[in-house]
C-alpha cells in the first residue's frame, strides 16, 4: 500500500527513542489531503481514508515503528536536559523520486517525554503548519511538508477549548541538533558517535564518508543552516522559536509554531509573543543560527576538535552573506555581480524601513522602477534617488526589459502567507468548513502566478490583523 523502507532509525540503541503504540481517535475524519504530495511520493492511488486509518492506527501496518525520539535542546538560550517527541511519533520512512522520507505524526498522544502535556495538537495548529509548510516549499525554501490532516470531535484545553487533530507530516529526517545534545551532557560519547555515524549512513546525497568524516558532517550542515536562514531572511520569513531542538541537521524548516511573514519591512519584527527579549526577531535570524551551530559543535566536542570546530563555523558567514547577497540580486534583477549592488541593496531596504514599506509588495512591483519615466510606488527623493541608481544598474545587464520583468517576477512572490489569511482559515475551519484552506492552498501552492481572482491575499493585512498575536501554545 504504501512504498516503505526498513524503519532504520528504530535499528538504532535503545537509547534513542521509546517504541510505543498511539492513541487513537474515536471518530477520526478527513479534514484535508495533499494531493500534490501523495503524488509526489507515488501514493495518489491509496485511497484517503485508507490513509486516515493508518495514521489513526485503526489499520496496522506492521512495517511501520512508532517511536517517540528523545533529545534535549537549548531553549531561548538555555539548556533543557531533556524533552523529546511529547506529542509526535517517527512512524517509518517511506521512498519518494526524491529519495527517503521520514513519516512522522503530530498530536498522536502522550509518551515519556510528553512531561505535563496531554500529547495531543490541536486544529489550529496542525493547520499553521500545514499551510506554511506547503508555501515555504512554495518558495523553494527546505522545508516539512504536511501529508494529511486527521480531525476529531475530541476536545482538549489550551487557553481554551480546541478540537484535537493529528498531523501526518513527511522530512528529509527528524534528527535534530538536539539530538546530539542530549547524549553529549548525558556523558555518552559513544552514542554521540553513533548517530552521527547513522546520519552519515542514511543521508549519503548530504554526508560522504571521507578521511574527516565528523568534521565533514558538521561542515555541511553548518552551510545547510547557513543557506536556509539566508532564504528565510530573503522572503522575510521569521521562524519564531529558533531553539536548537527545533534545527534540522538538513538545513530543513520544520516545528512551526509562532512563525510569521513580515509585512511592513522591520528588521526588529518578532513574531511570537512570548519572546519578550526579541531573542527570535528577524534580524537576530542570521546570528541565531551560527550559535546554535556552534552549540552543535560542541555536542560534537567528542568528535571534533575545538580548533576544527572554530574553522569550520568561520564558514557560516561567508555561505550565508554569499546567499543572501545572490538572492537578492535575483529579486532585483541583475544576473551579474558588480561591486555598487550590497549599496544598492541595503539602500532599498533603508528606504522600506523609513516608509514602512510593505517587503513582499515592494519587491513585487519593483519592476514599475525599470520603466522610464517612473511609475514605482516608491515616491519620496530618497527613493527617487534610489531608482535612478538602480536604472543605472539594469543599464550595465545584457538583459531585455522584457526578461528581466519575467525573471524578478520569477523571484519575487506576489503571494505570502500573512497571518490573518491562517486565522481565518482556521475560523473557518473550527466551524467545519475547509472551503478556505483549499482556496489559500491553491495561492500559496503557486504564489508567483497573477490569480487575478484572488487578488485580495495580495493586499496588505486589514487593520484588525496588524497585531495579531501568535503563542507557542499547540
Amino acid at each position: 500500500m504504501l512504498p516503505l523502507l526498513p524503519h532504520a532509525f528504530a535499528e538504532l540503541p535503545k537509547a534513542f527513542y521509546n517504541r510505543q503504540a498511539w492513541e487513537s481517535f474515536e471518530h477520526p475524519f478527513v479534514a484535508f489531503e495533499n494531493l500534490s504530495l501523495k503524488q509526489e511520493l507515488g501514493i495518489q492511488e491509496v485511497d484517503g481514508q485508507e490513509l486516515m486509518k493508518i495514521f489513526n492506527g485503526t489499520e496496522i501496518l506492521q512495517s511501520l515503528k512508532p517511536l517517540s525520539m528523545v533529545y534535549s535542546g537549548h531553549q531561548f538560550g538555555q539548556y533543557v536536559e531533556q524533552l523529546g517527541d511529547g506529542r509526535g511519533l517517527l512512524l517509518g520512512q517511506m521512498d519518494s523520486a526524491d529519495g527517503a522520507v521520514d513519516l512522522h505524526l503530530k498530536g498522536a498522544g502522550k509518551t515519556p517525554y510528553s512531561r505535563f502535556g496531554d500529547g495531543r495538537a490541536v486544529l489550529r495548529s496542525v493547520i499553521r503548519e500545514y499551510v506554511c509548510g506547503e508555501a515555504m516549499h512554495a518558495l523553494s525554501i527546505p522545508t516539512s511538508r504536511a501529508l494529511m490532516i486527521v480531525g476529531s470531535n475530541e476536545m482538549v484545553y489550551r487557553e481554551k477549548s480546541e478540537s484535537a487533530a493529528m498531523l501526518a507530516r513527511t522530512a528529509k529526517t527528524h534528527i535534530r541538533f538536539g539530538s546530539f545534545e542530549y547524549f553529549h551532557y548525558n556523558n555518552q560519547p559513544e552514542n554521540v558517535k553513533a548517530l552521527a555515524d547513522f546520519c552519515i549512513d542514511q543521508y549519503p546525497a548530504y554526508f560522504a564518508k571521507t578521511p574527516k568524516p565528523y568534521e565533514d558532517f558538521f561542515k555541511v550542515v553548518v552551510e545547510r543552516t547557513a543557506s536556509m536562514i539566508a532564504q528565510w531572511q530573503a522572503c522575510g520569513f521569521n521562524h519564531g522559536v529558533m531553539n536548537t531542538d527545533n534545527m534540522s541537521i538538513l538545513g530543513e524548516t520544520f516545528d512551526y509554531g509562532p512563525y510569521g511573514f513580515m509585512e511592513d519591512y522591520d528588521p526588529a519584527y518578532v513574531c511570537n509573543h512570548s519572546d519578550h527579549q526579541g531573542r527570535y526577531a528577524y534580524k537576530n535570524q542570521p546570528y541565531i543560527g551560527l550559535w546554535n551551530c556552534s552549540a552543535l559543535g560542541h555536542a560534537l566536542s567528542s568528535l571534533i576538535s575545538e580548533e576544527s570546530q572554530g574553522e569550520i563555523l568561520q564558514t557560516y558567514e561567508a555561505t550565508f552573506q554569499h546567499t543572501l547577497a545572490e538572492l537578492y540580486r535575483k529579486k532585483l534583477g541583475l544576473e551579474h555581480t558588480q561591486s555598487e549592488d550590497a549599496v544598492l541593496i541595503q539602500g532599498l531596504l533603508d528606504i522600506m524601513k523609513s516608509e514602512k514599506l510593505d517587503y513582499t509588495n515592494t519587491f513585487r512591483n519593483l519592476t514599475q522602477a525599470l520603466a522610464k519615466p517612473i511609475t514605482s510606488e516608491l515616491n519620496s527623493e530618497i527613493a527617487k534617488s534610489w531608482i535612478v541608481s538602480f536604472q543605472s544598474r539594469h543599464a550595465k545587464e545584457v538583459l531585455s526589459a522584457e526578461k528581466t520583468v519575467t525573471l524578478m517576477n520569477q523571484a519575487n512572490p506576489k503571494f505570502i502567507l500573512r497571518n490573518y489569511m491562517a486565522q481565518e482559515v482556521i475560523d473557518a475551519a473550527e466551524d467545519s468548513d475547509f472551503s478556505k484552506l483549499e482556496t489559500l492552498i491553491t495561492v500559496l501552492t503557486k504564489p508567483f502566478e497573477e490569480h487575478e481572482e484572488h487578488q485580495k491575499f495580495a493586499d496588505k493585512s486589514p487593520a484588525w490583523a496588524k497585531d495579531l498575536e501568535i503563542s507557542c501554545s499547540s
